[in-house]
């Protein structure tokens, strides 16, 4: 694999340590301004929606500039956001910060990914793309519980600061590492916009929120569920979102090296496998070791979709997939939300602290139903192209003037 790999894979692990270390920071932040937990859950919200908005916008802005200045104003983009963030005097500014920080976060990956899938031959797209991946999952793994612990002993805002500087490690490695890649002639916004009339584009973008929105579906409520079903200690459930992220590690590599061989079968495999697991957290919930093994399980099931998801969409969108892309990296935050949003539902009604584990297996469920039928519709349309061709006139054969004569 290339070196420049390298380079998006720091960026990775920058942007999602920033995303989501603020969910262990919280009451630190809300003490210090003063402002109630829920109010402070907004920069969770205001990130995620940033994502979904920014993704969209900042690529169709980096349609008039290289690929790789592209991703290296994202990461100046990332950088500011961070500092912001670290030395706001106000929650609002924070805030800010937050939003900031997360327009650069699809950009990145969508542009990043399109990037890593040109470095090298079409038979390891997969494999590059997990391999940029690989760094917001190790984020998960390693940045998240470090940047919980600094912040919780050094104070939030150094976690900050200290983002901050992977963003600058990032930017450093893409100038150094990423080669030049001139924005493709001929690509204009009308070009990627087309891609979304393809209903191939729309069905995995579907997919994707419906599929990774079952992983947090569950992982959203880890915390109380884990609590008040597994009867772990507040202080453990840091160990099983390493846990967790391993298993998103995991998860990615295999769906990178499966997904350049097999990809509709790995998604029939991983979405199937995922809304069995979600469904029988349910029950492994209120046992210790079984939930531990489940995180995991939920961790690398939800991962080895990412690769495939991804290189899907490319594959469908080719010719103009910069845009489509980045639109899919917002599709996974959109399914975060939505899922979040409908396990607080399930949750208020009364159905139990471990109802979301059923929202996120009908969530994955239906991802699956999606894959089906995205294959018949594309094994339809491939027979119609056949007939097509078979049932063609064939040209008449043109015989030269000069030899009509004769």
């Amino acid at each position: 694999m290339p070196l420049a790999l390298l380079a998006l894979a720091i960026g990775a692990f920058g942007i999602g340590t920033t995303e989501f270390v603020i969910m262990g920071l919280l009451p630190q932040v809300a003490g210090d301004y003063g402002v109630s937990i829920p109010t402070a859950g907004y920069l969770v919200t205001g990130y995620a929606l940033g994502v979904v908005l920014g993704a969209p916008l900042m690529t169709v802005l980096g349609t008039k500039v290289s690929r790789k200045r592209m991703l290296m104003l994202l990461m100046g983009l990332f950088i500011a956001g961070n500092i912001v963030s670290a030395v706001a005097p106000v929650f609002g500014l924070m805030l800010l910060g937050r939003v900031v920080a997360s327009l650069a976060h699809g950009a990145f990956f969508g542009i990043g990914s399109v990037v890593a899938a040109d470095l090298v031959a079409p038979e390891k797209k997969a494999g590059a793309i997990a391999m940029m991946f690989t760094g917001l999952t190790v984020a998960n793994v390693v940045g998240v519980p470090a940047g919980t612990f600094i912040g919780q002993t050094a104070g939030w805002r150094a976690t900050f600061f200290i983002v901050a500087v992977l963003g600058v490690l990032g930017l450093l490695g893409v100038a150094k590492l990423v080669p030049e890649q001139p924005r493709p002639e001929g690509v204009r916004l009308r070009h990627e916009l087309a891609a979304f009339r393809n209903v191939q584009v729309l069905l995995a973008m579907a997919m994707t929120v419906l599929g990774f929105g079952g992983v947090f579906a569950a992982i959203t409520y880890i915390t109380p569920m884990m609590t008040e079903a597994a009867g772990f200690a507040e202080s453990s459930v840091t160990w099983l979102l390493v846990l967790f992220g391993l298993g998103m590690v995991g998860g990615n590599l295999i769906g990178g090296k499966f997904a350049d061989r097999a990809l509709m079968p790995l998604l029939y495999v991983s979405l199937g496998a995922l809304a069995l697991v979600l469904a029988l957290f349910t029950f492994t919930a209120h046992h210790q070791v079984a939930a531990a093994v489940t995180i995991t399980l939920i961790g690398a099931l939800g991962f080895a979709t990412v690769p495939p998801l991804q290189k899907r969409v490319l594959d469908q969108a080719a010719g103009a997939p910069t845009l489509a892309s980045a639109v899919n990296i917002g599709a996974f935050n959109l399914g975060n939300a939505l899922s979040a949003w409908l396990g607080g539902i399930v949750i208020s009604a009364g159905l139990g602290i471990t109802a979301p584990n059923w929202v996120g297996a009908v969530l994955a469920a239906s991802a699956l139903a999606l894959a089906v039928l995205s294959s018949a519709l594309e094994r339809r349309d491939g027979r119609r192209g056949s007939r097509v061709v078979a049932g063609a006139t064939p040209e008449p054969t043109v015989v030269p003037a000069a030899t009509a004569r004769h």
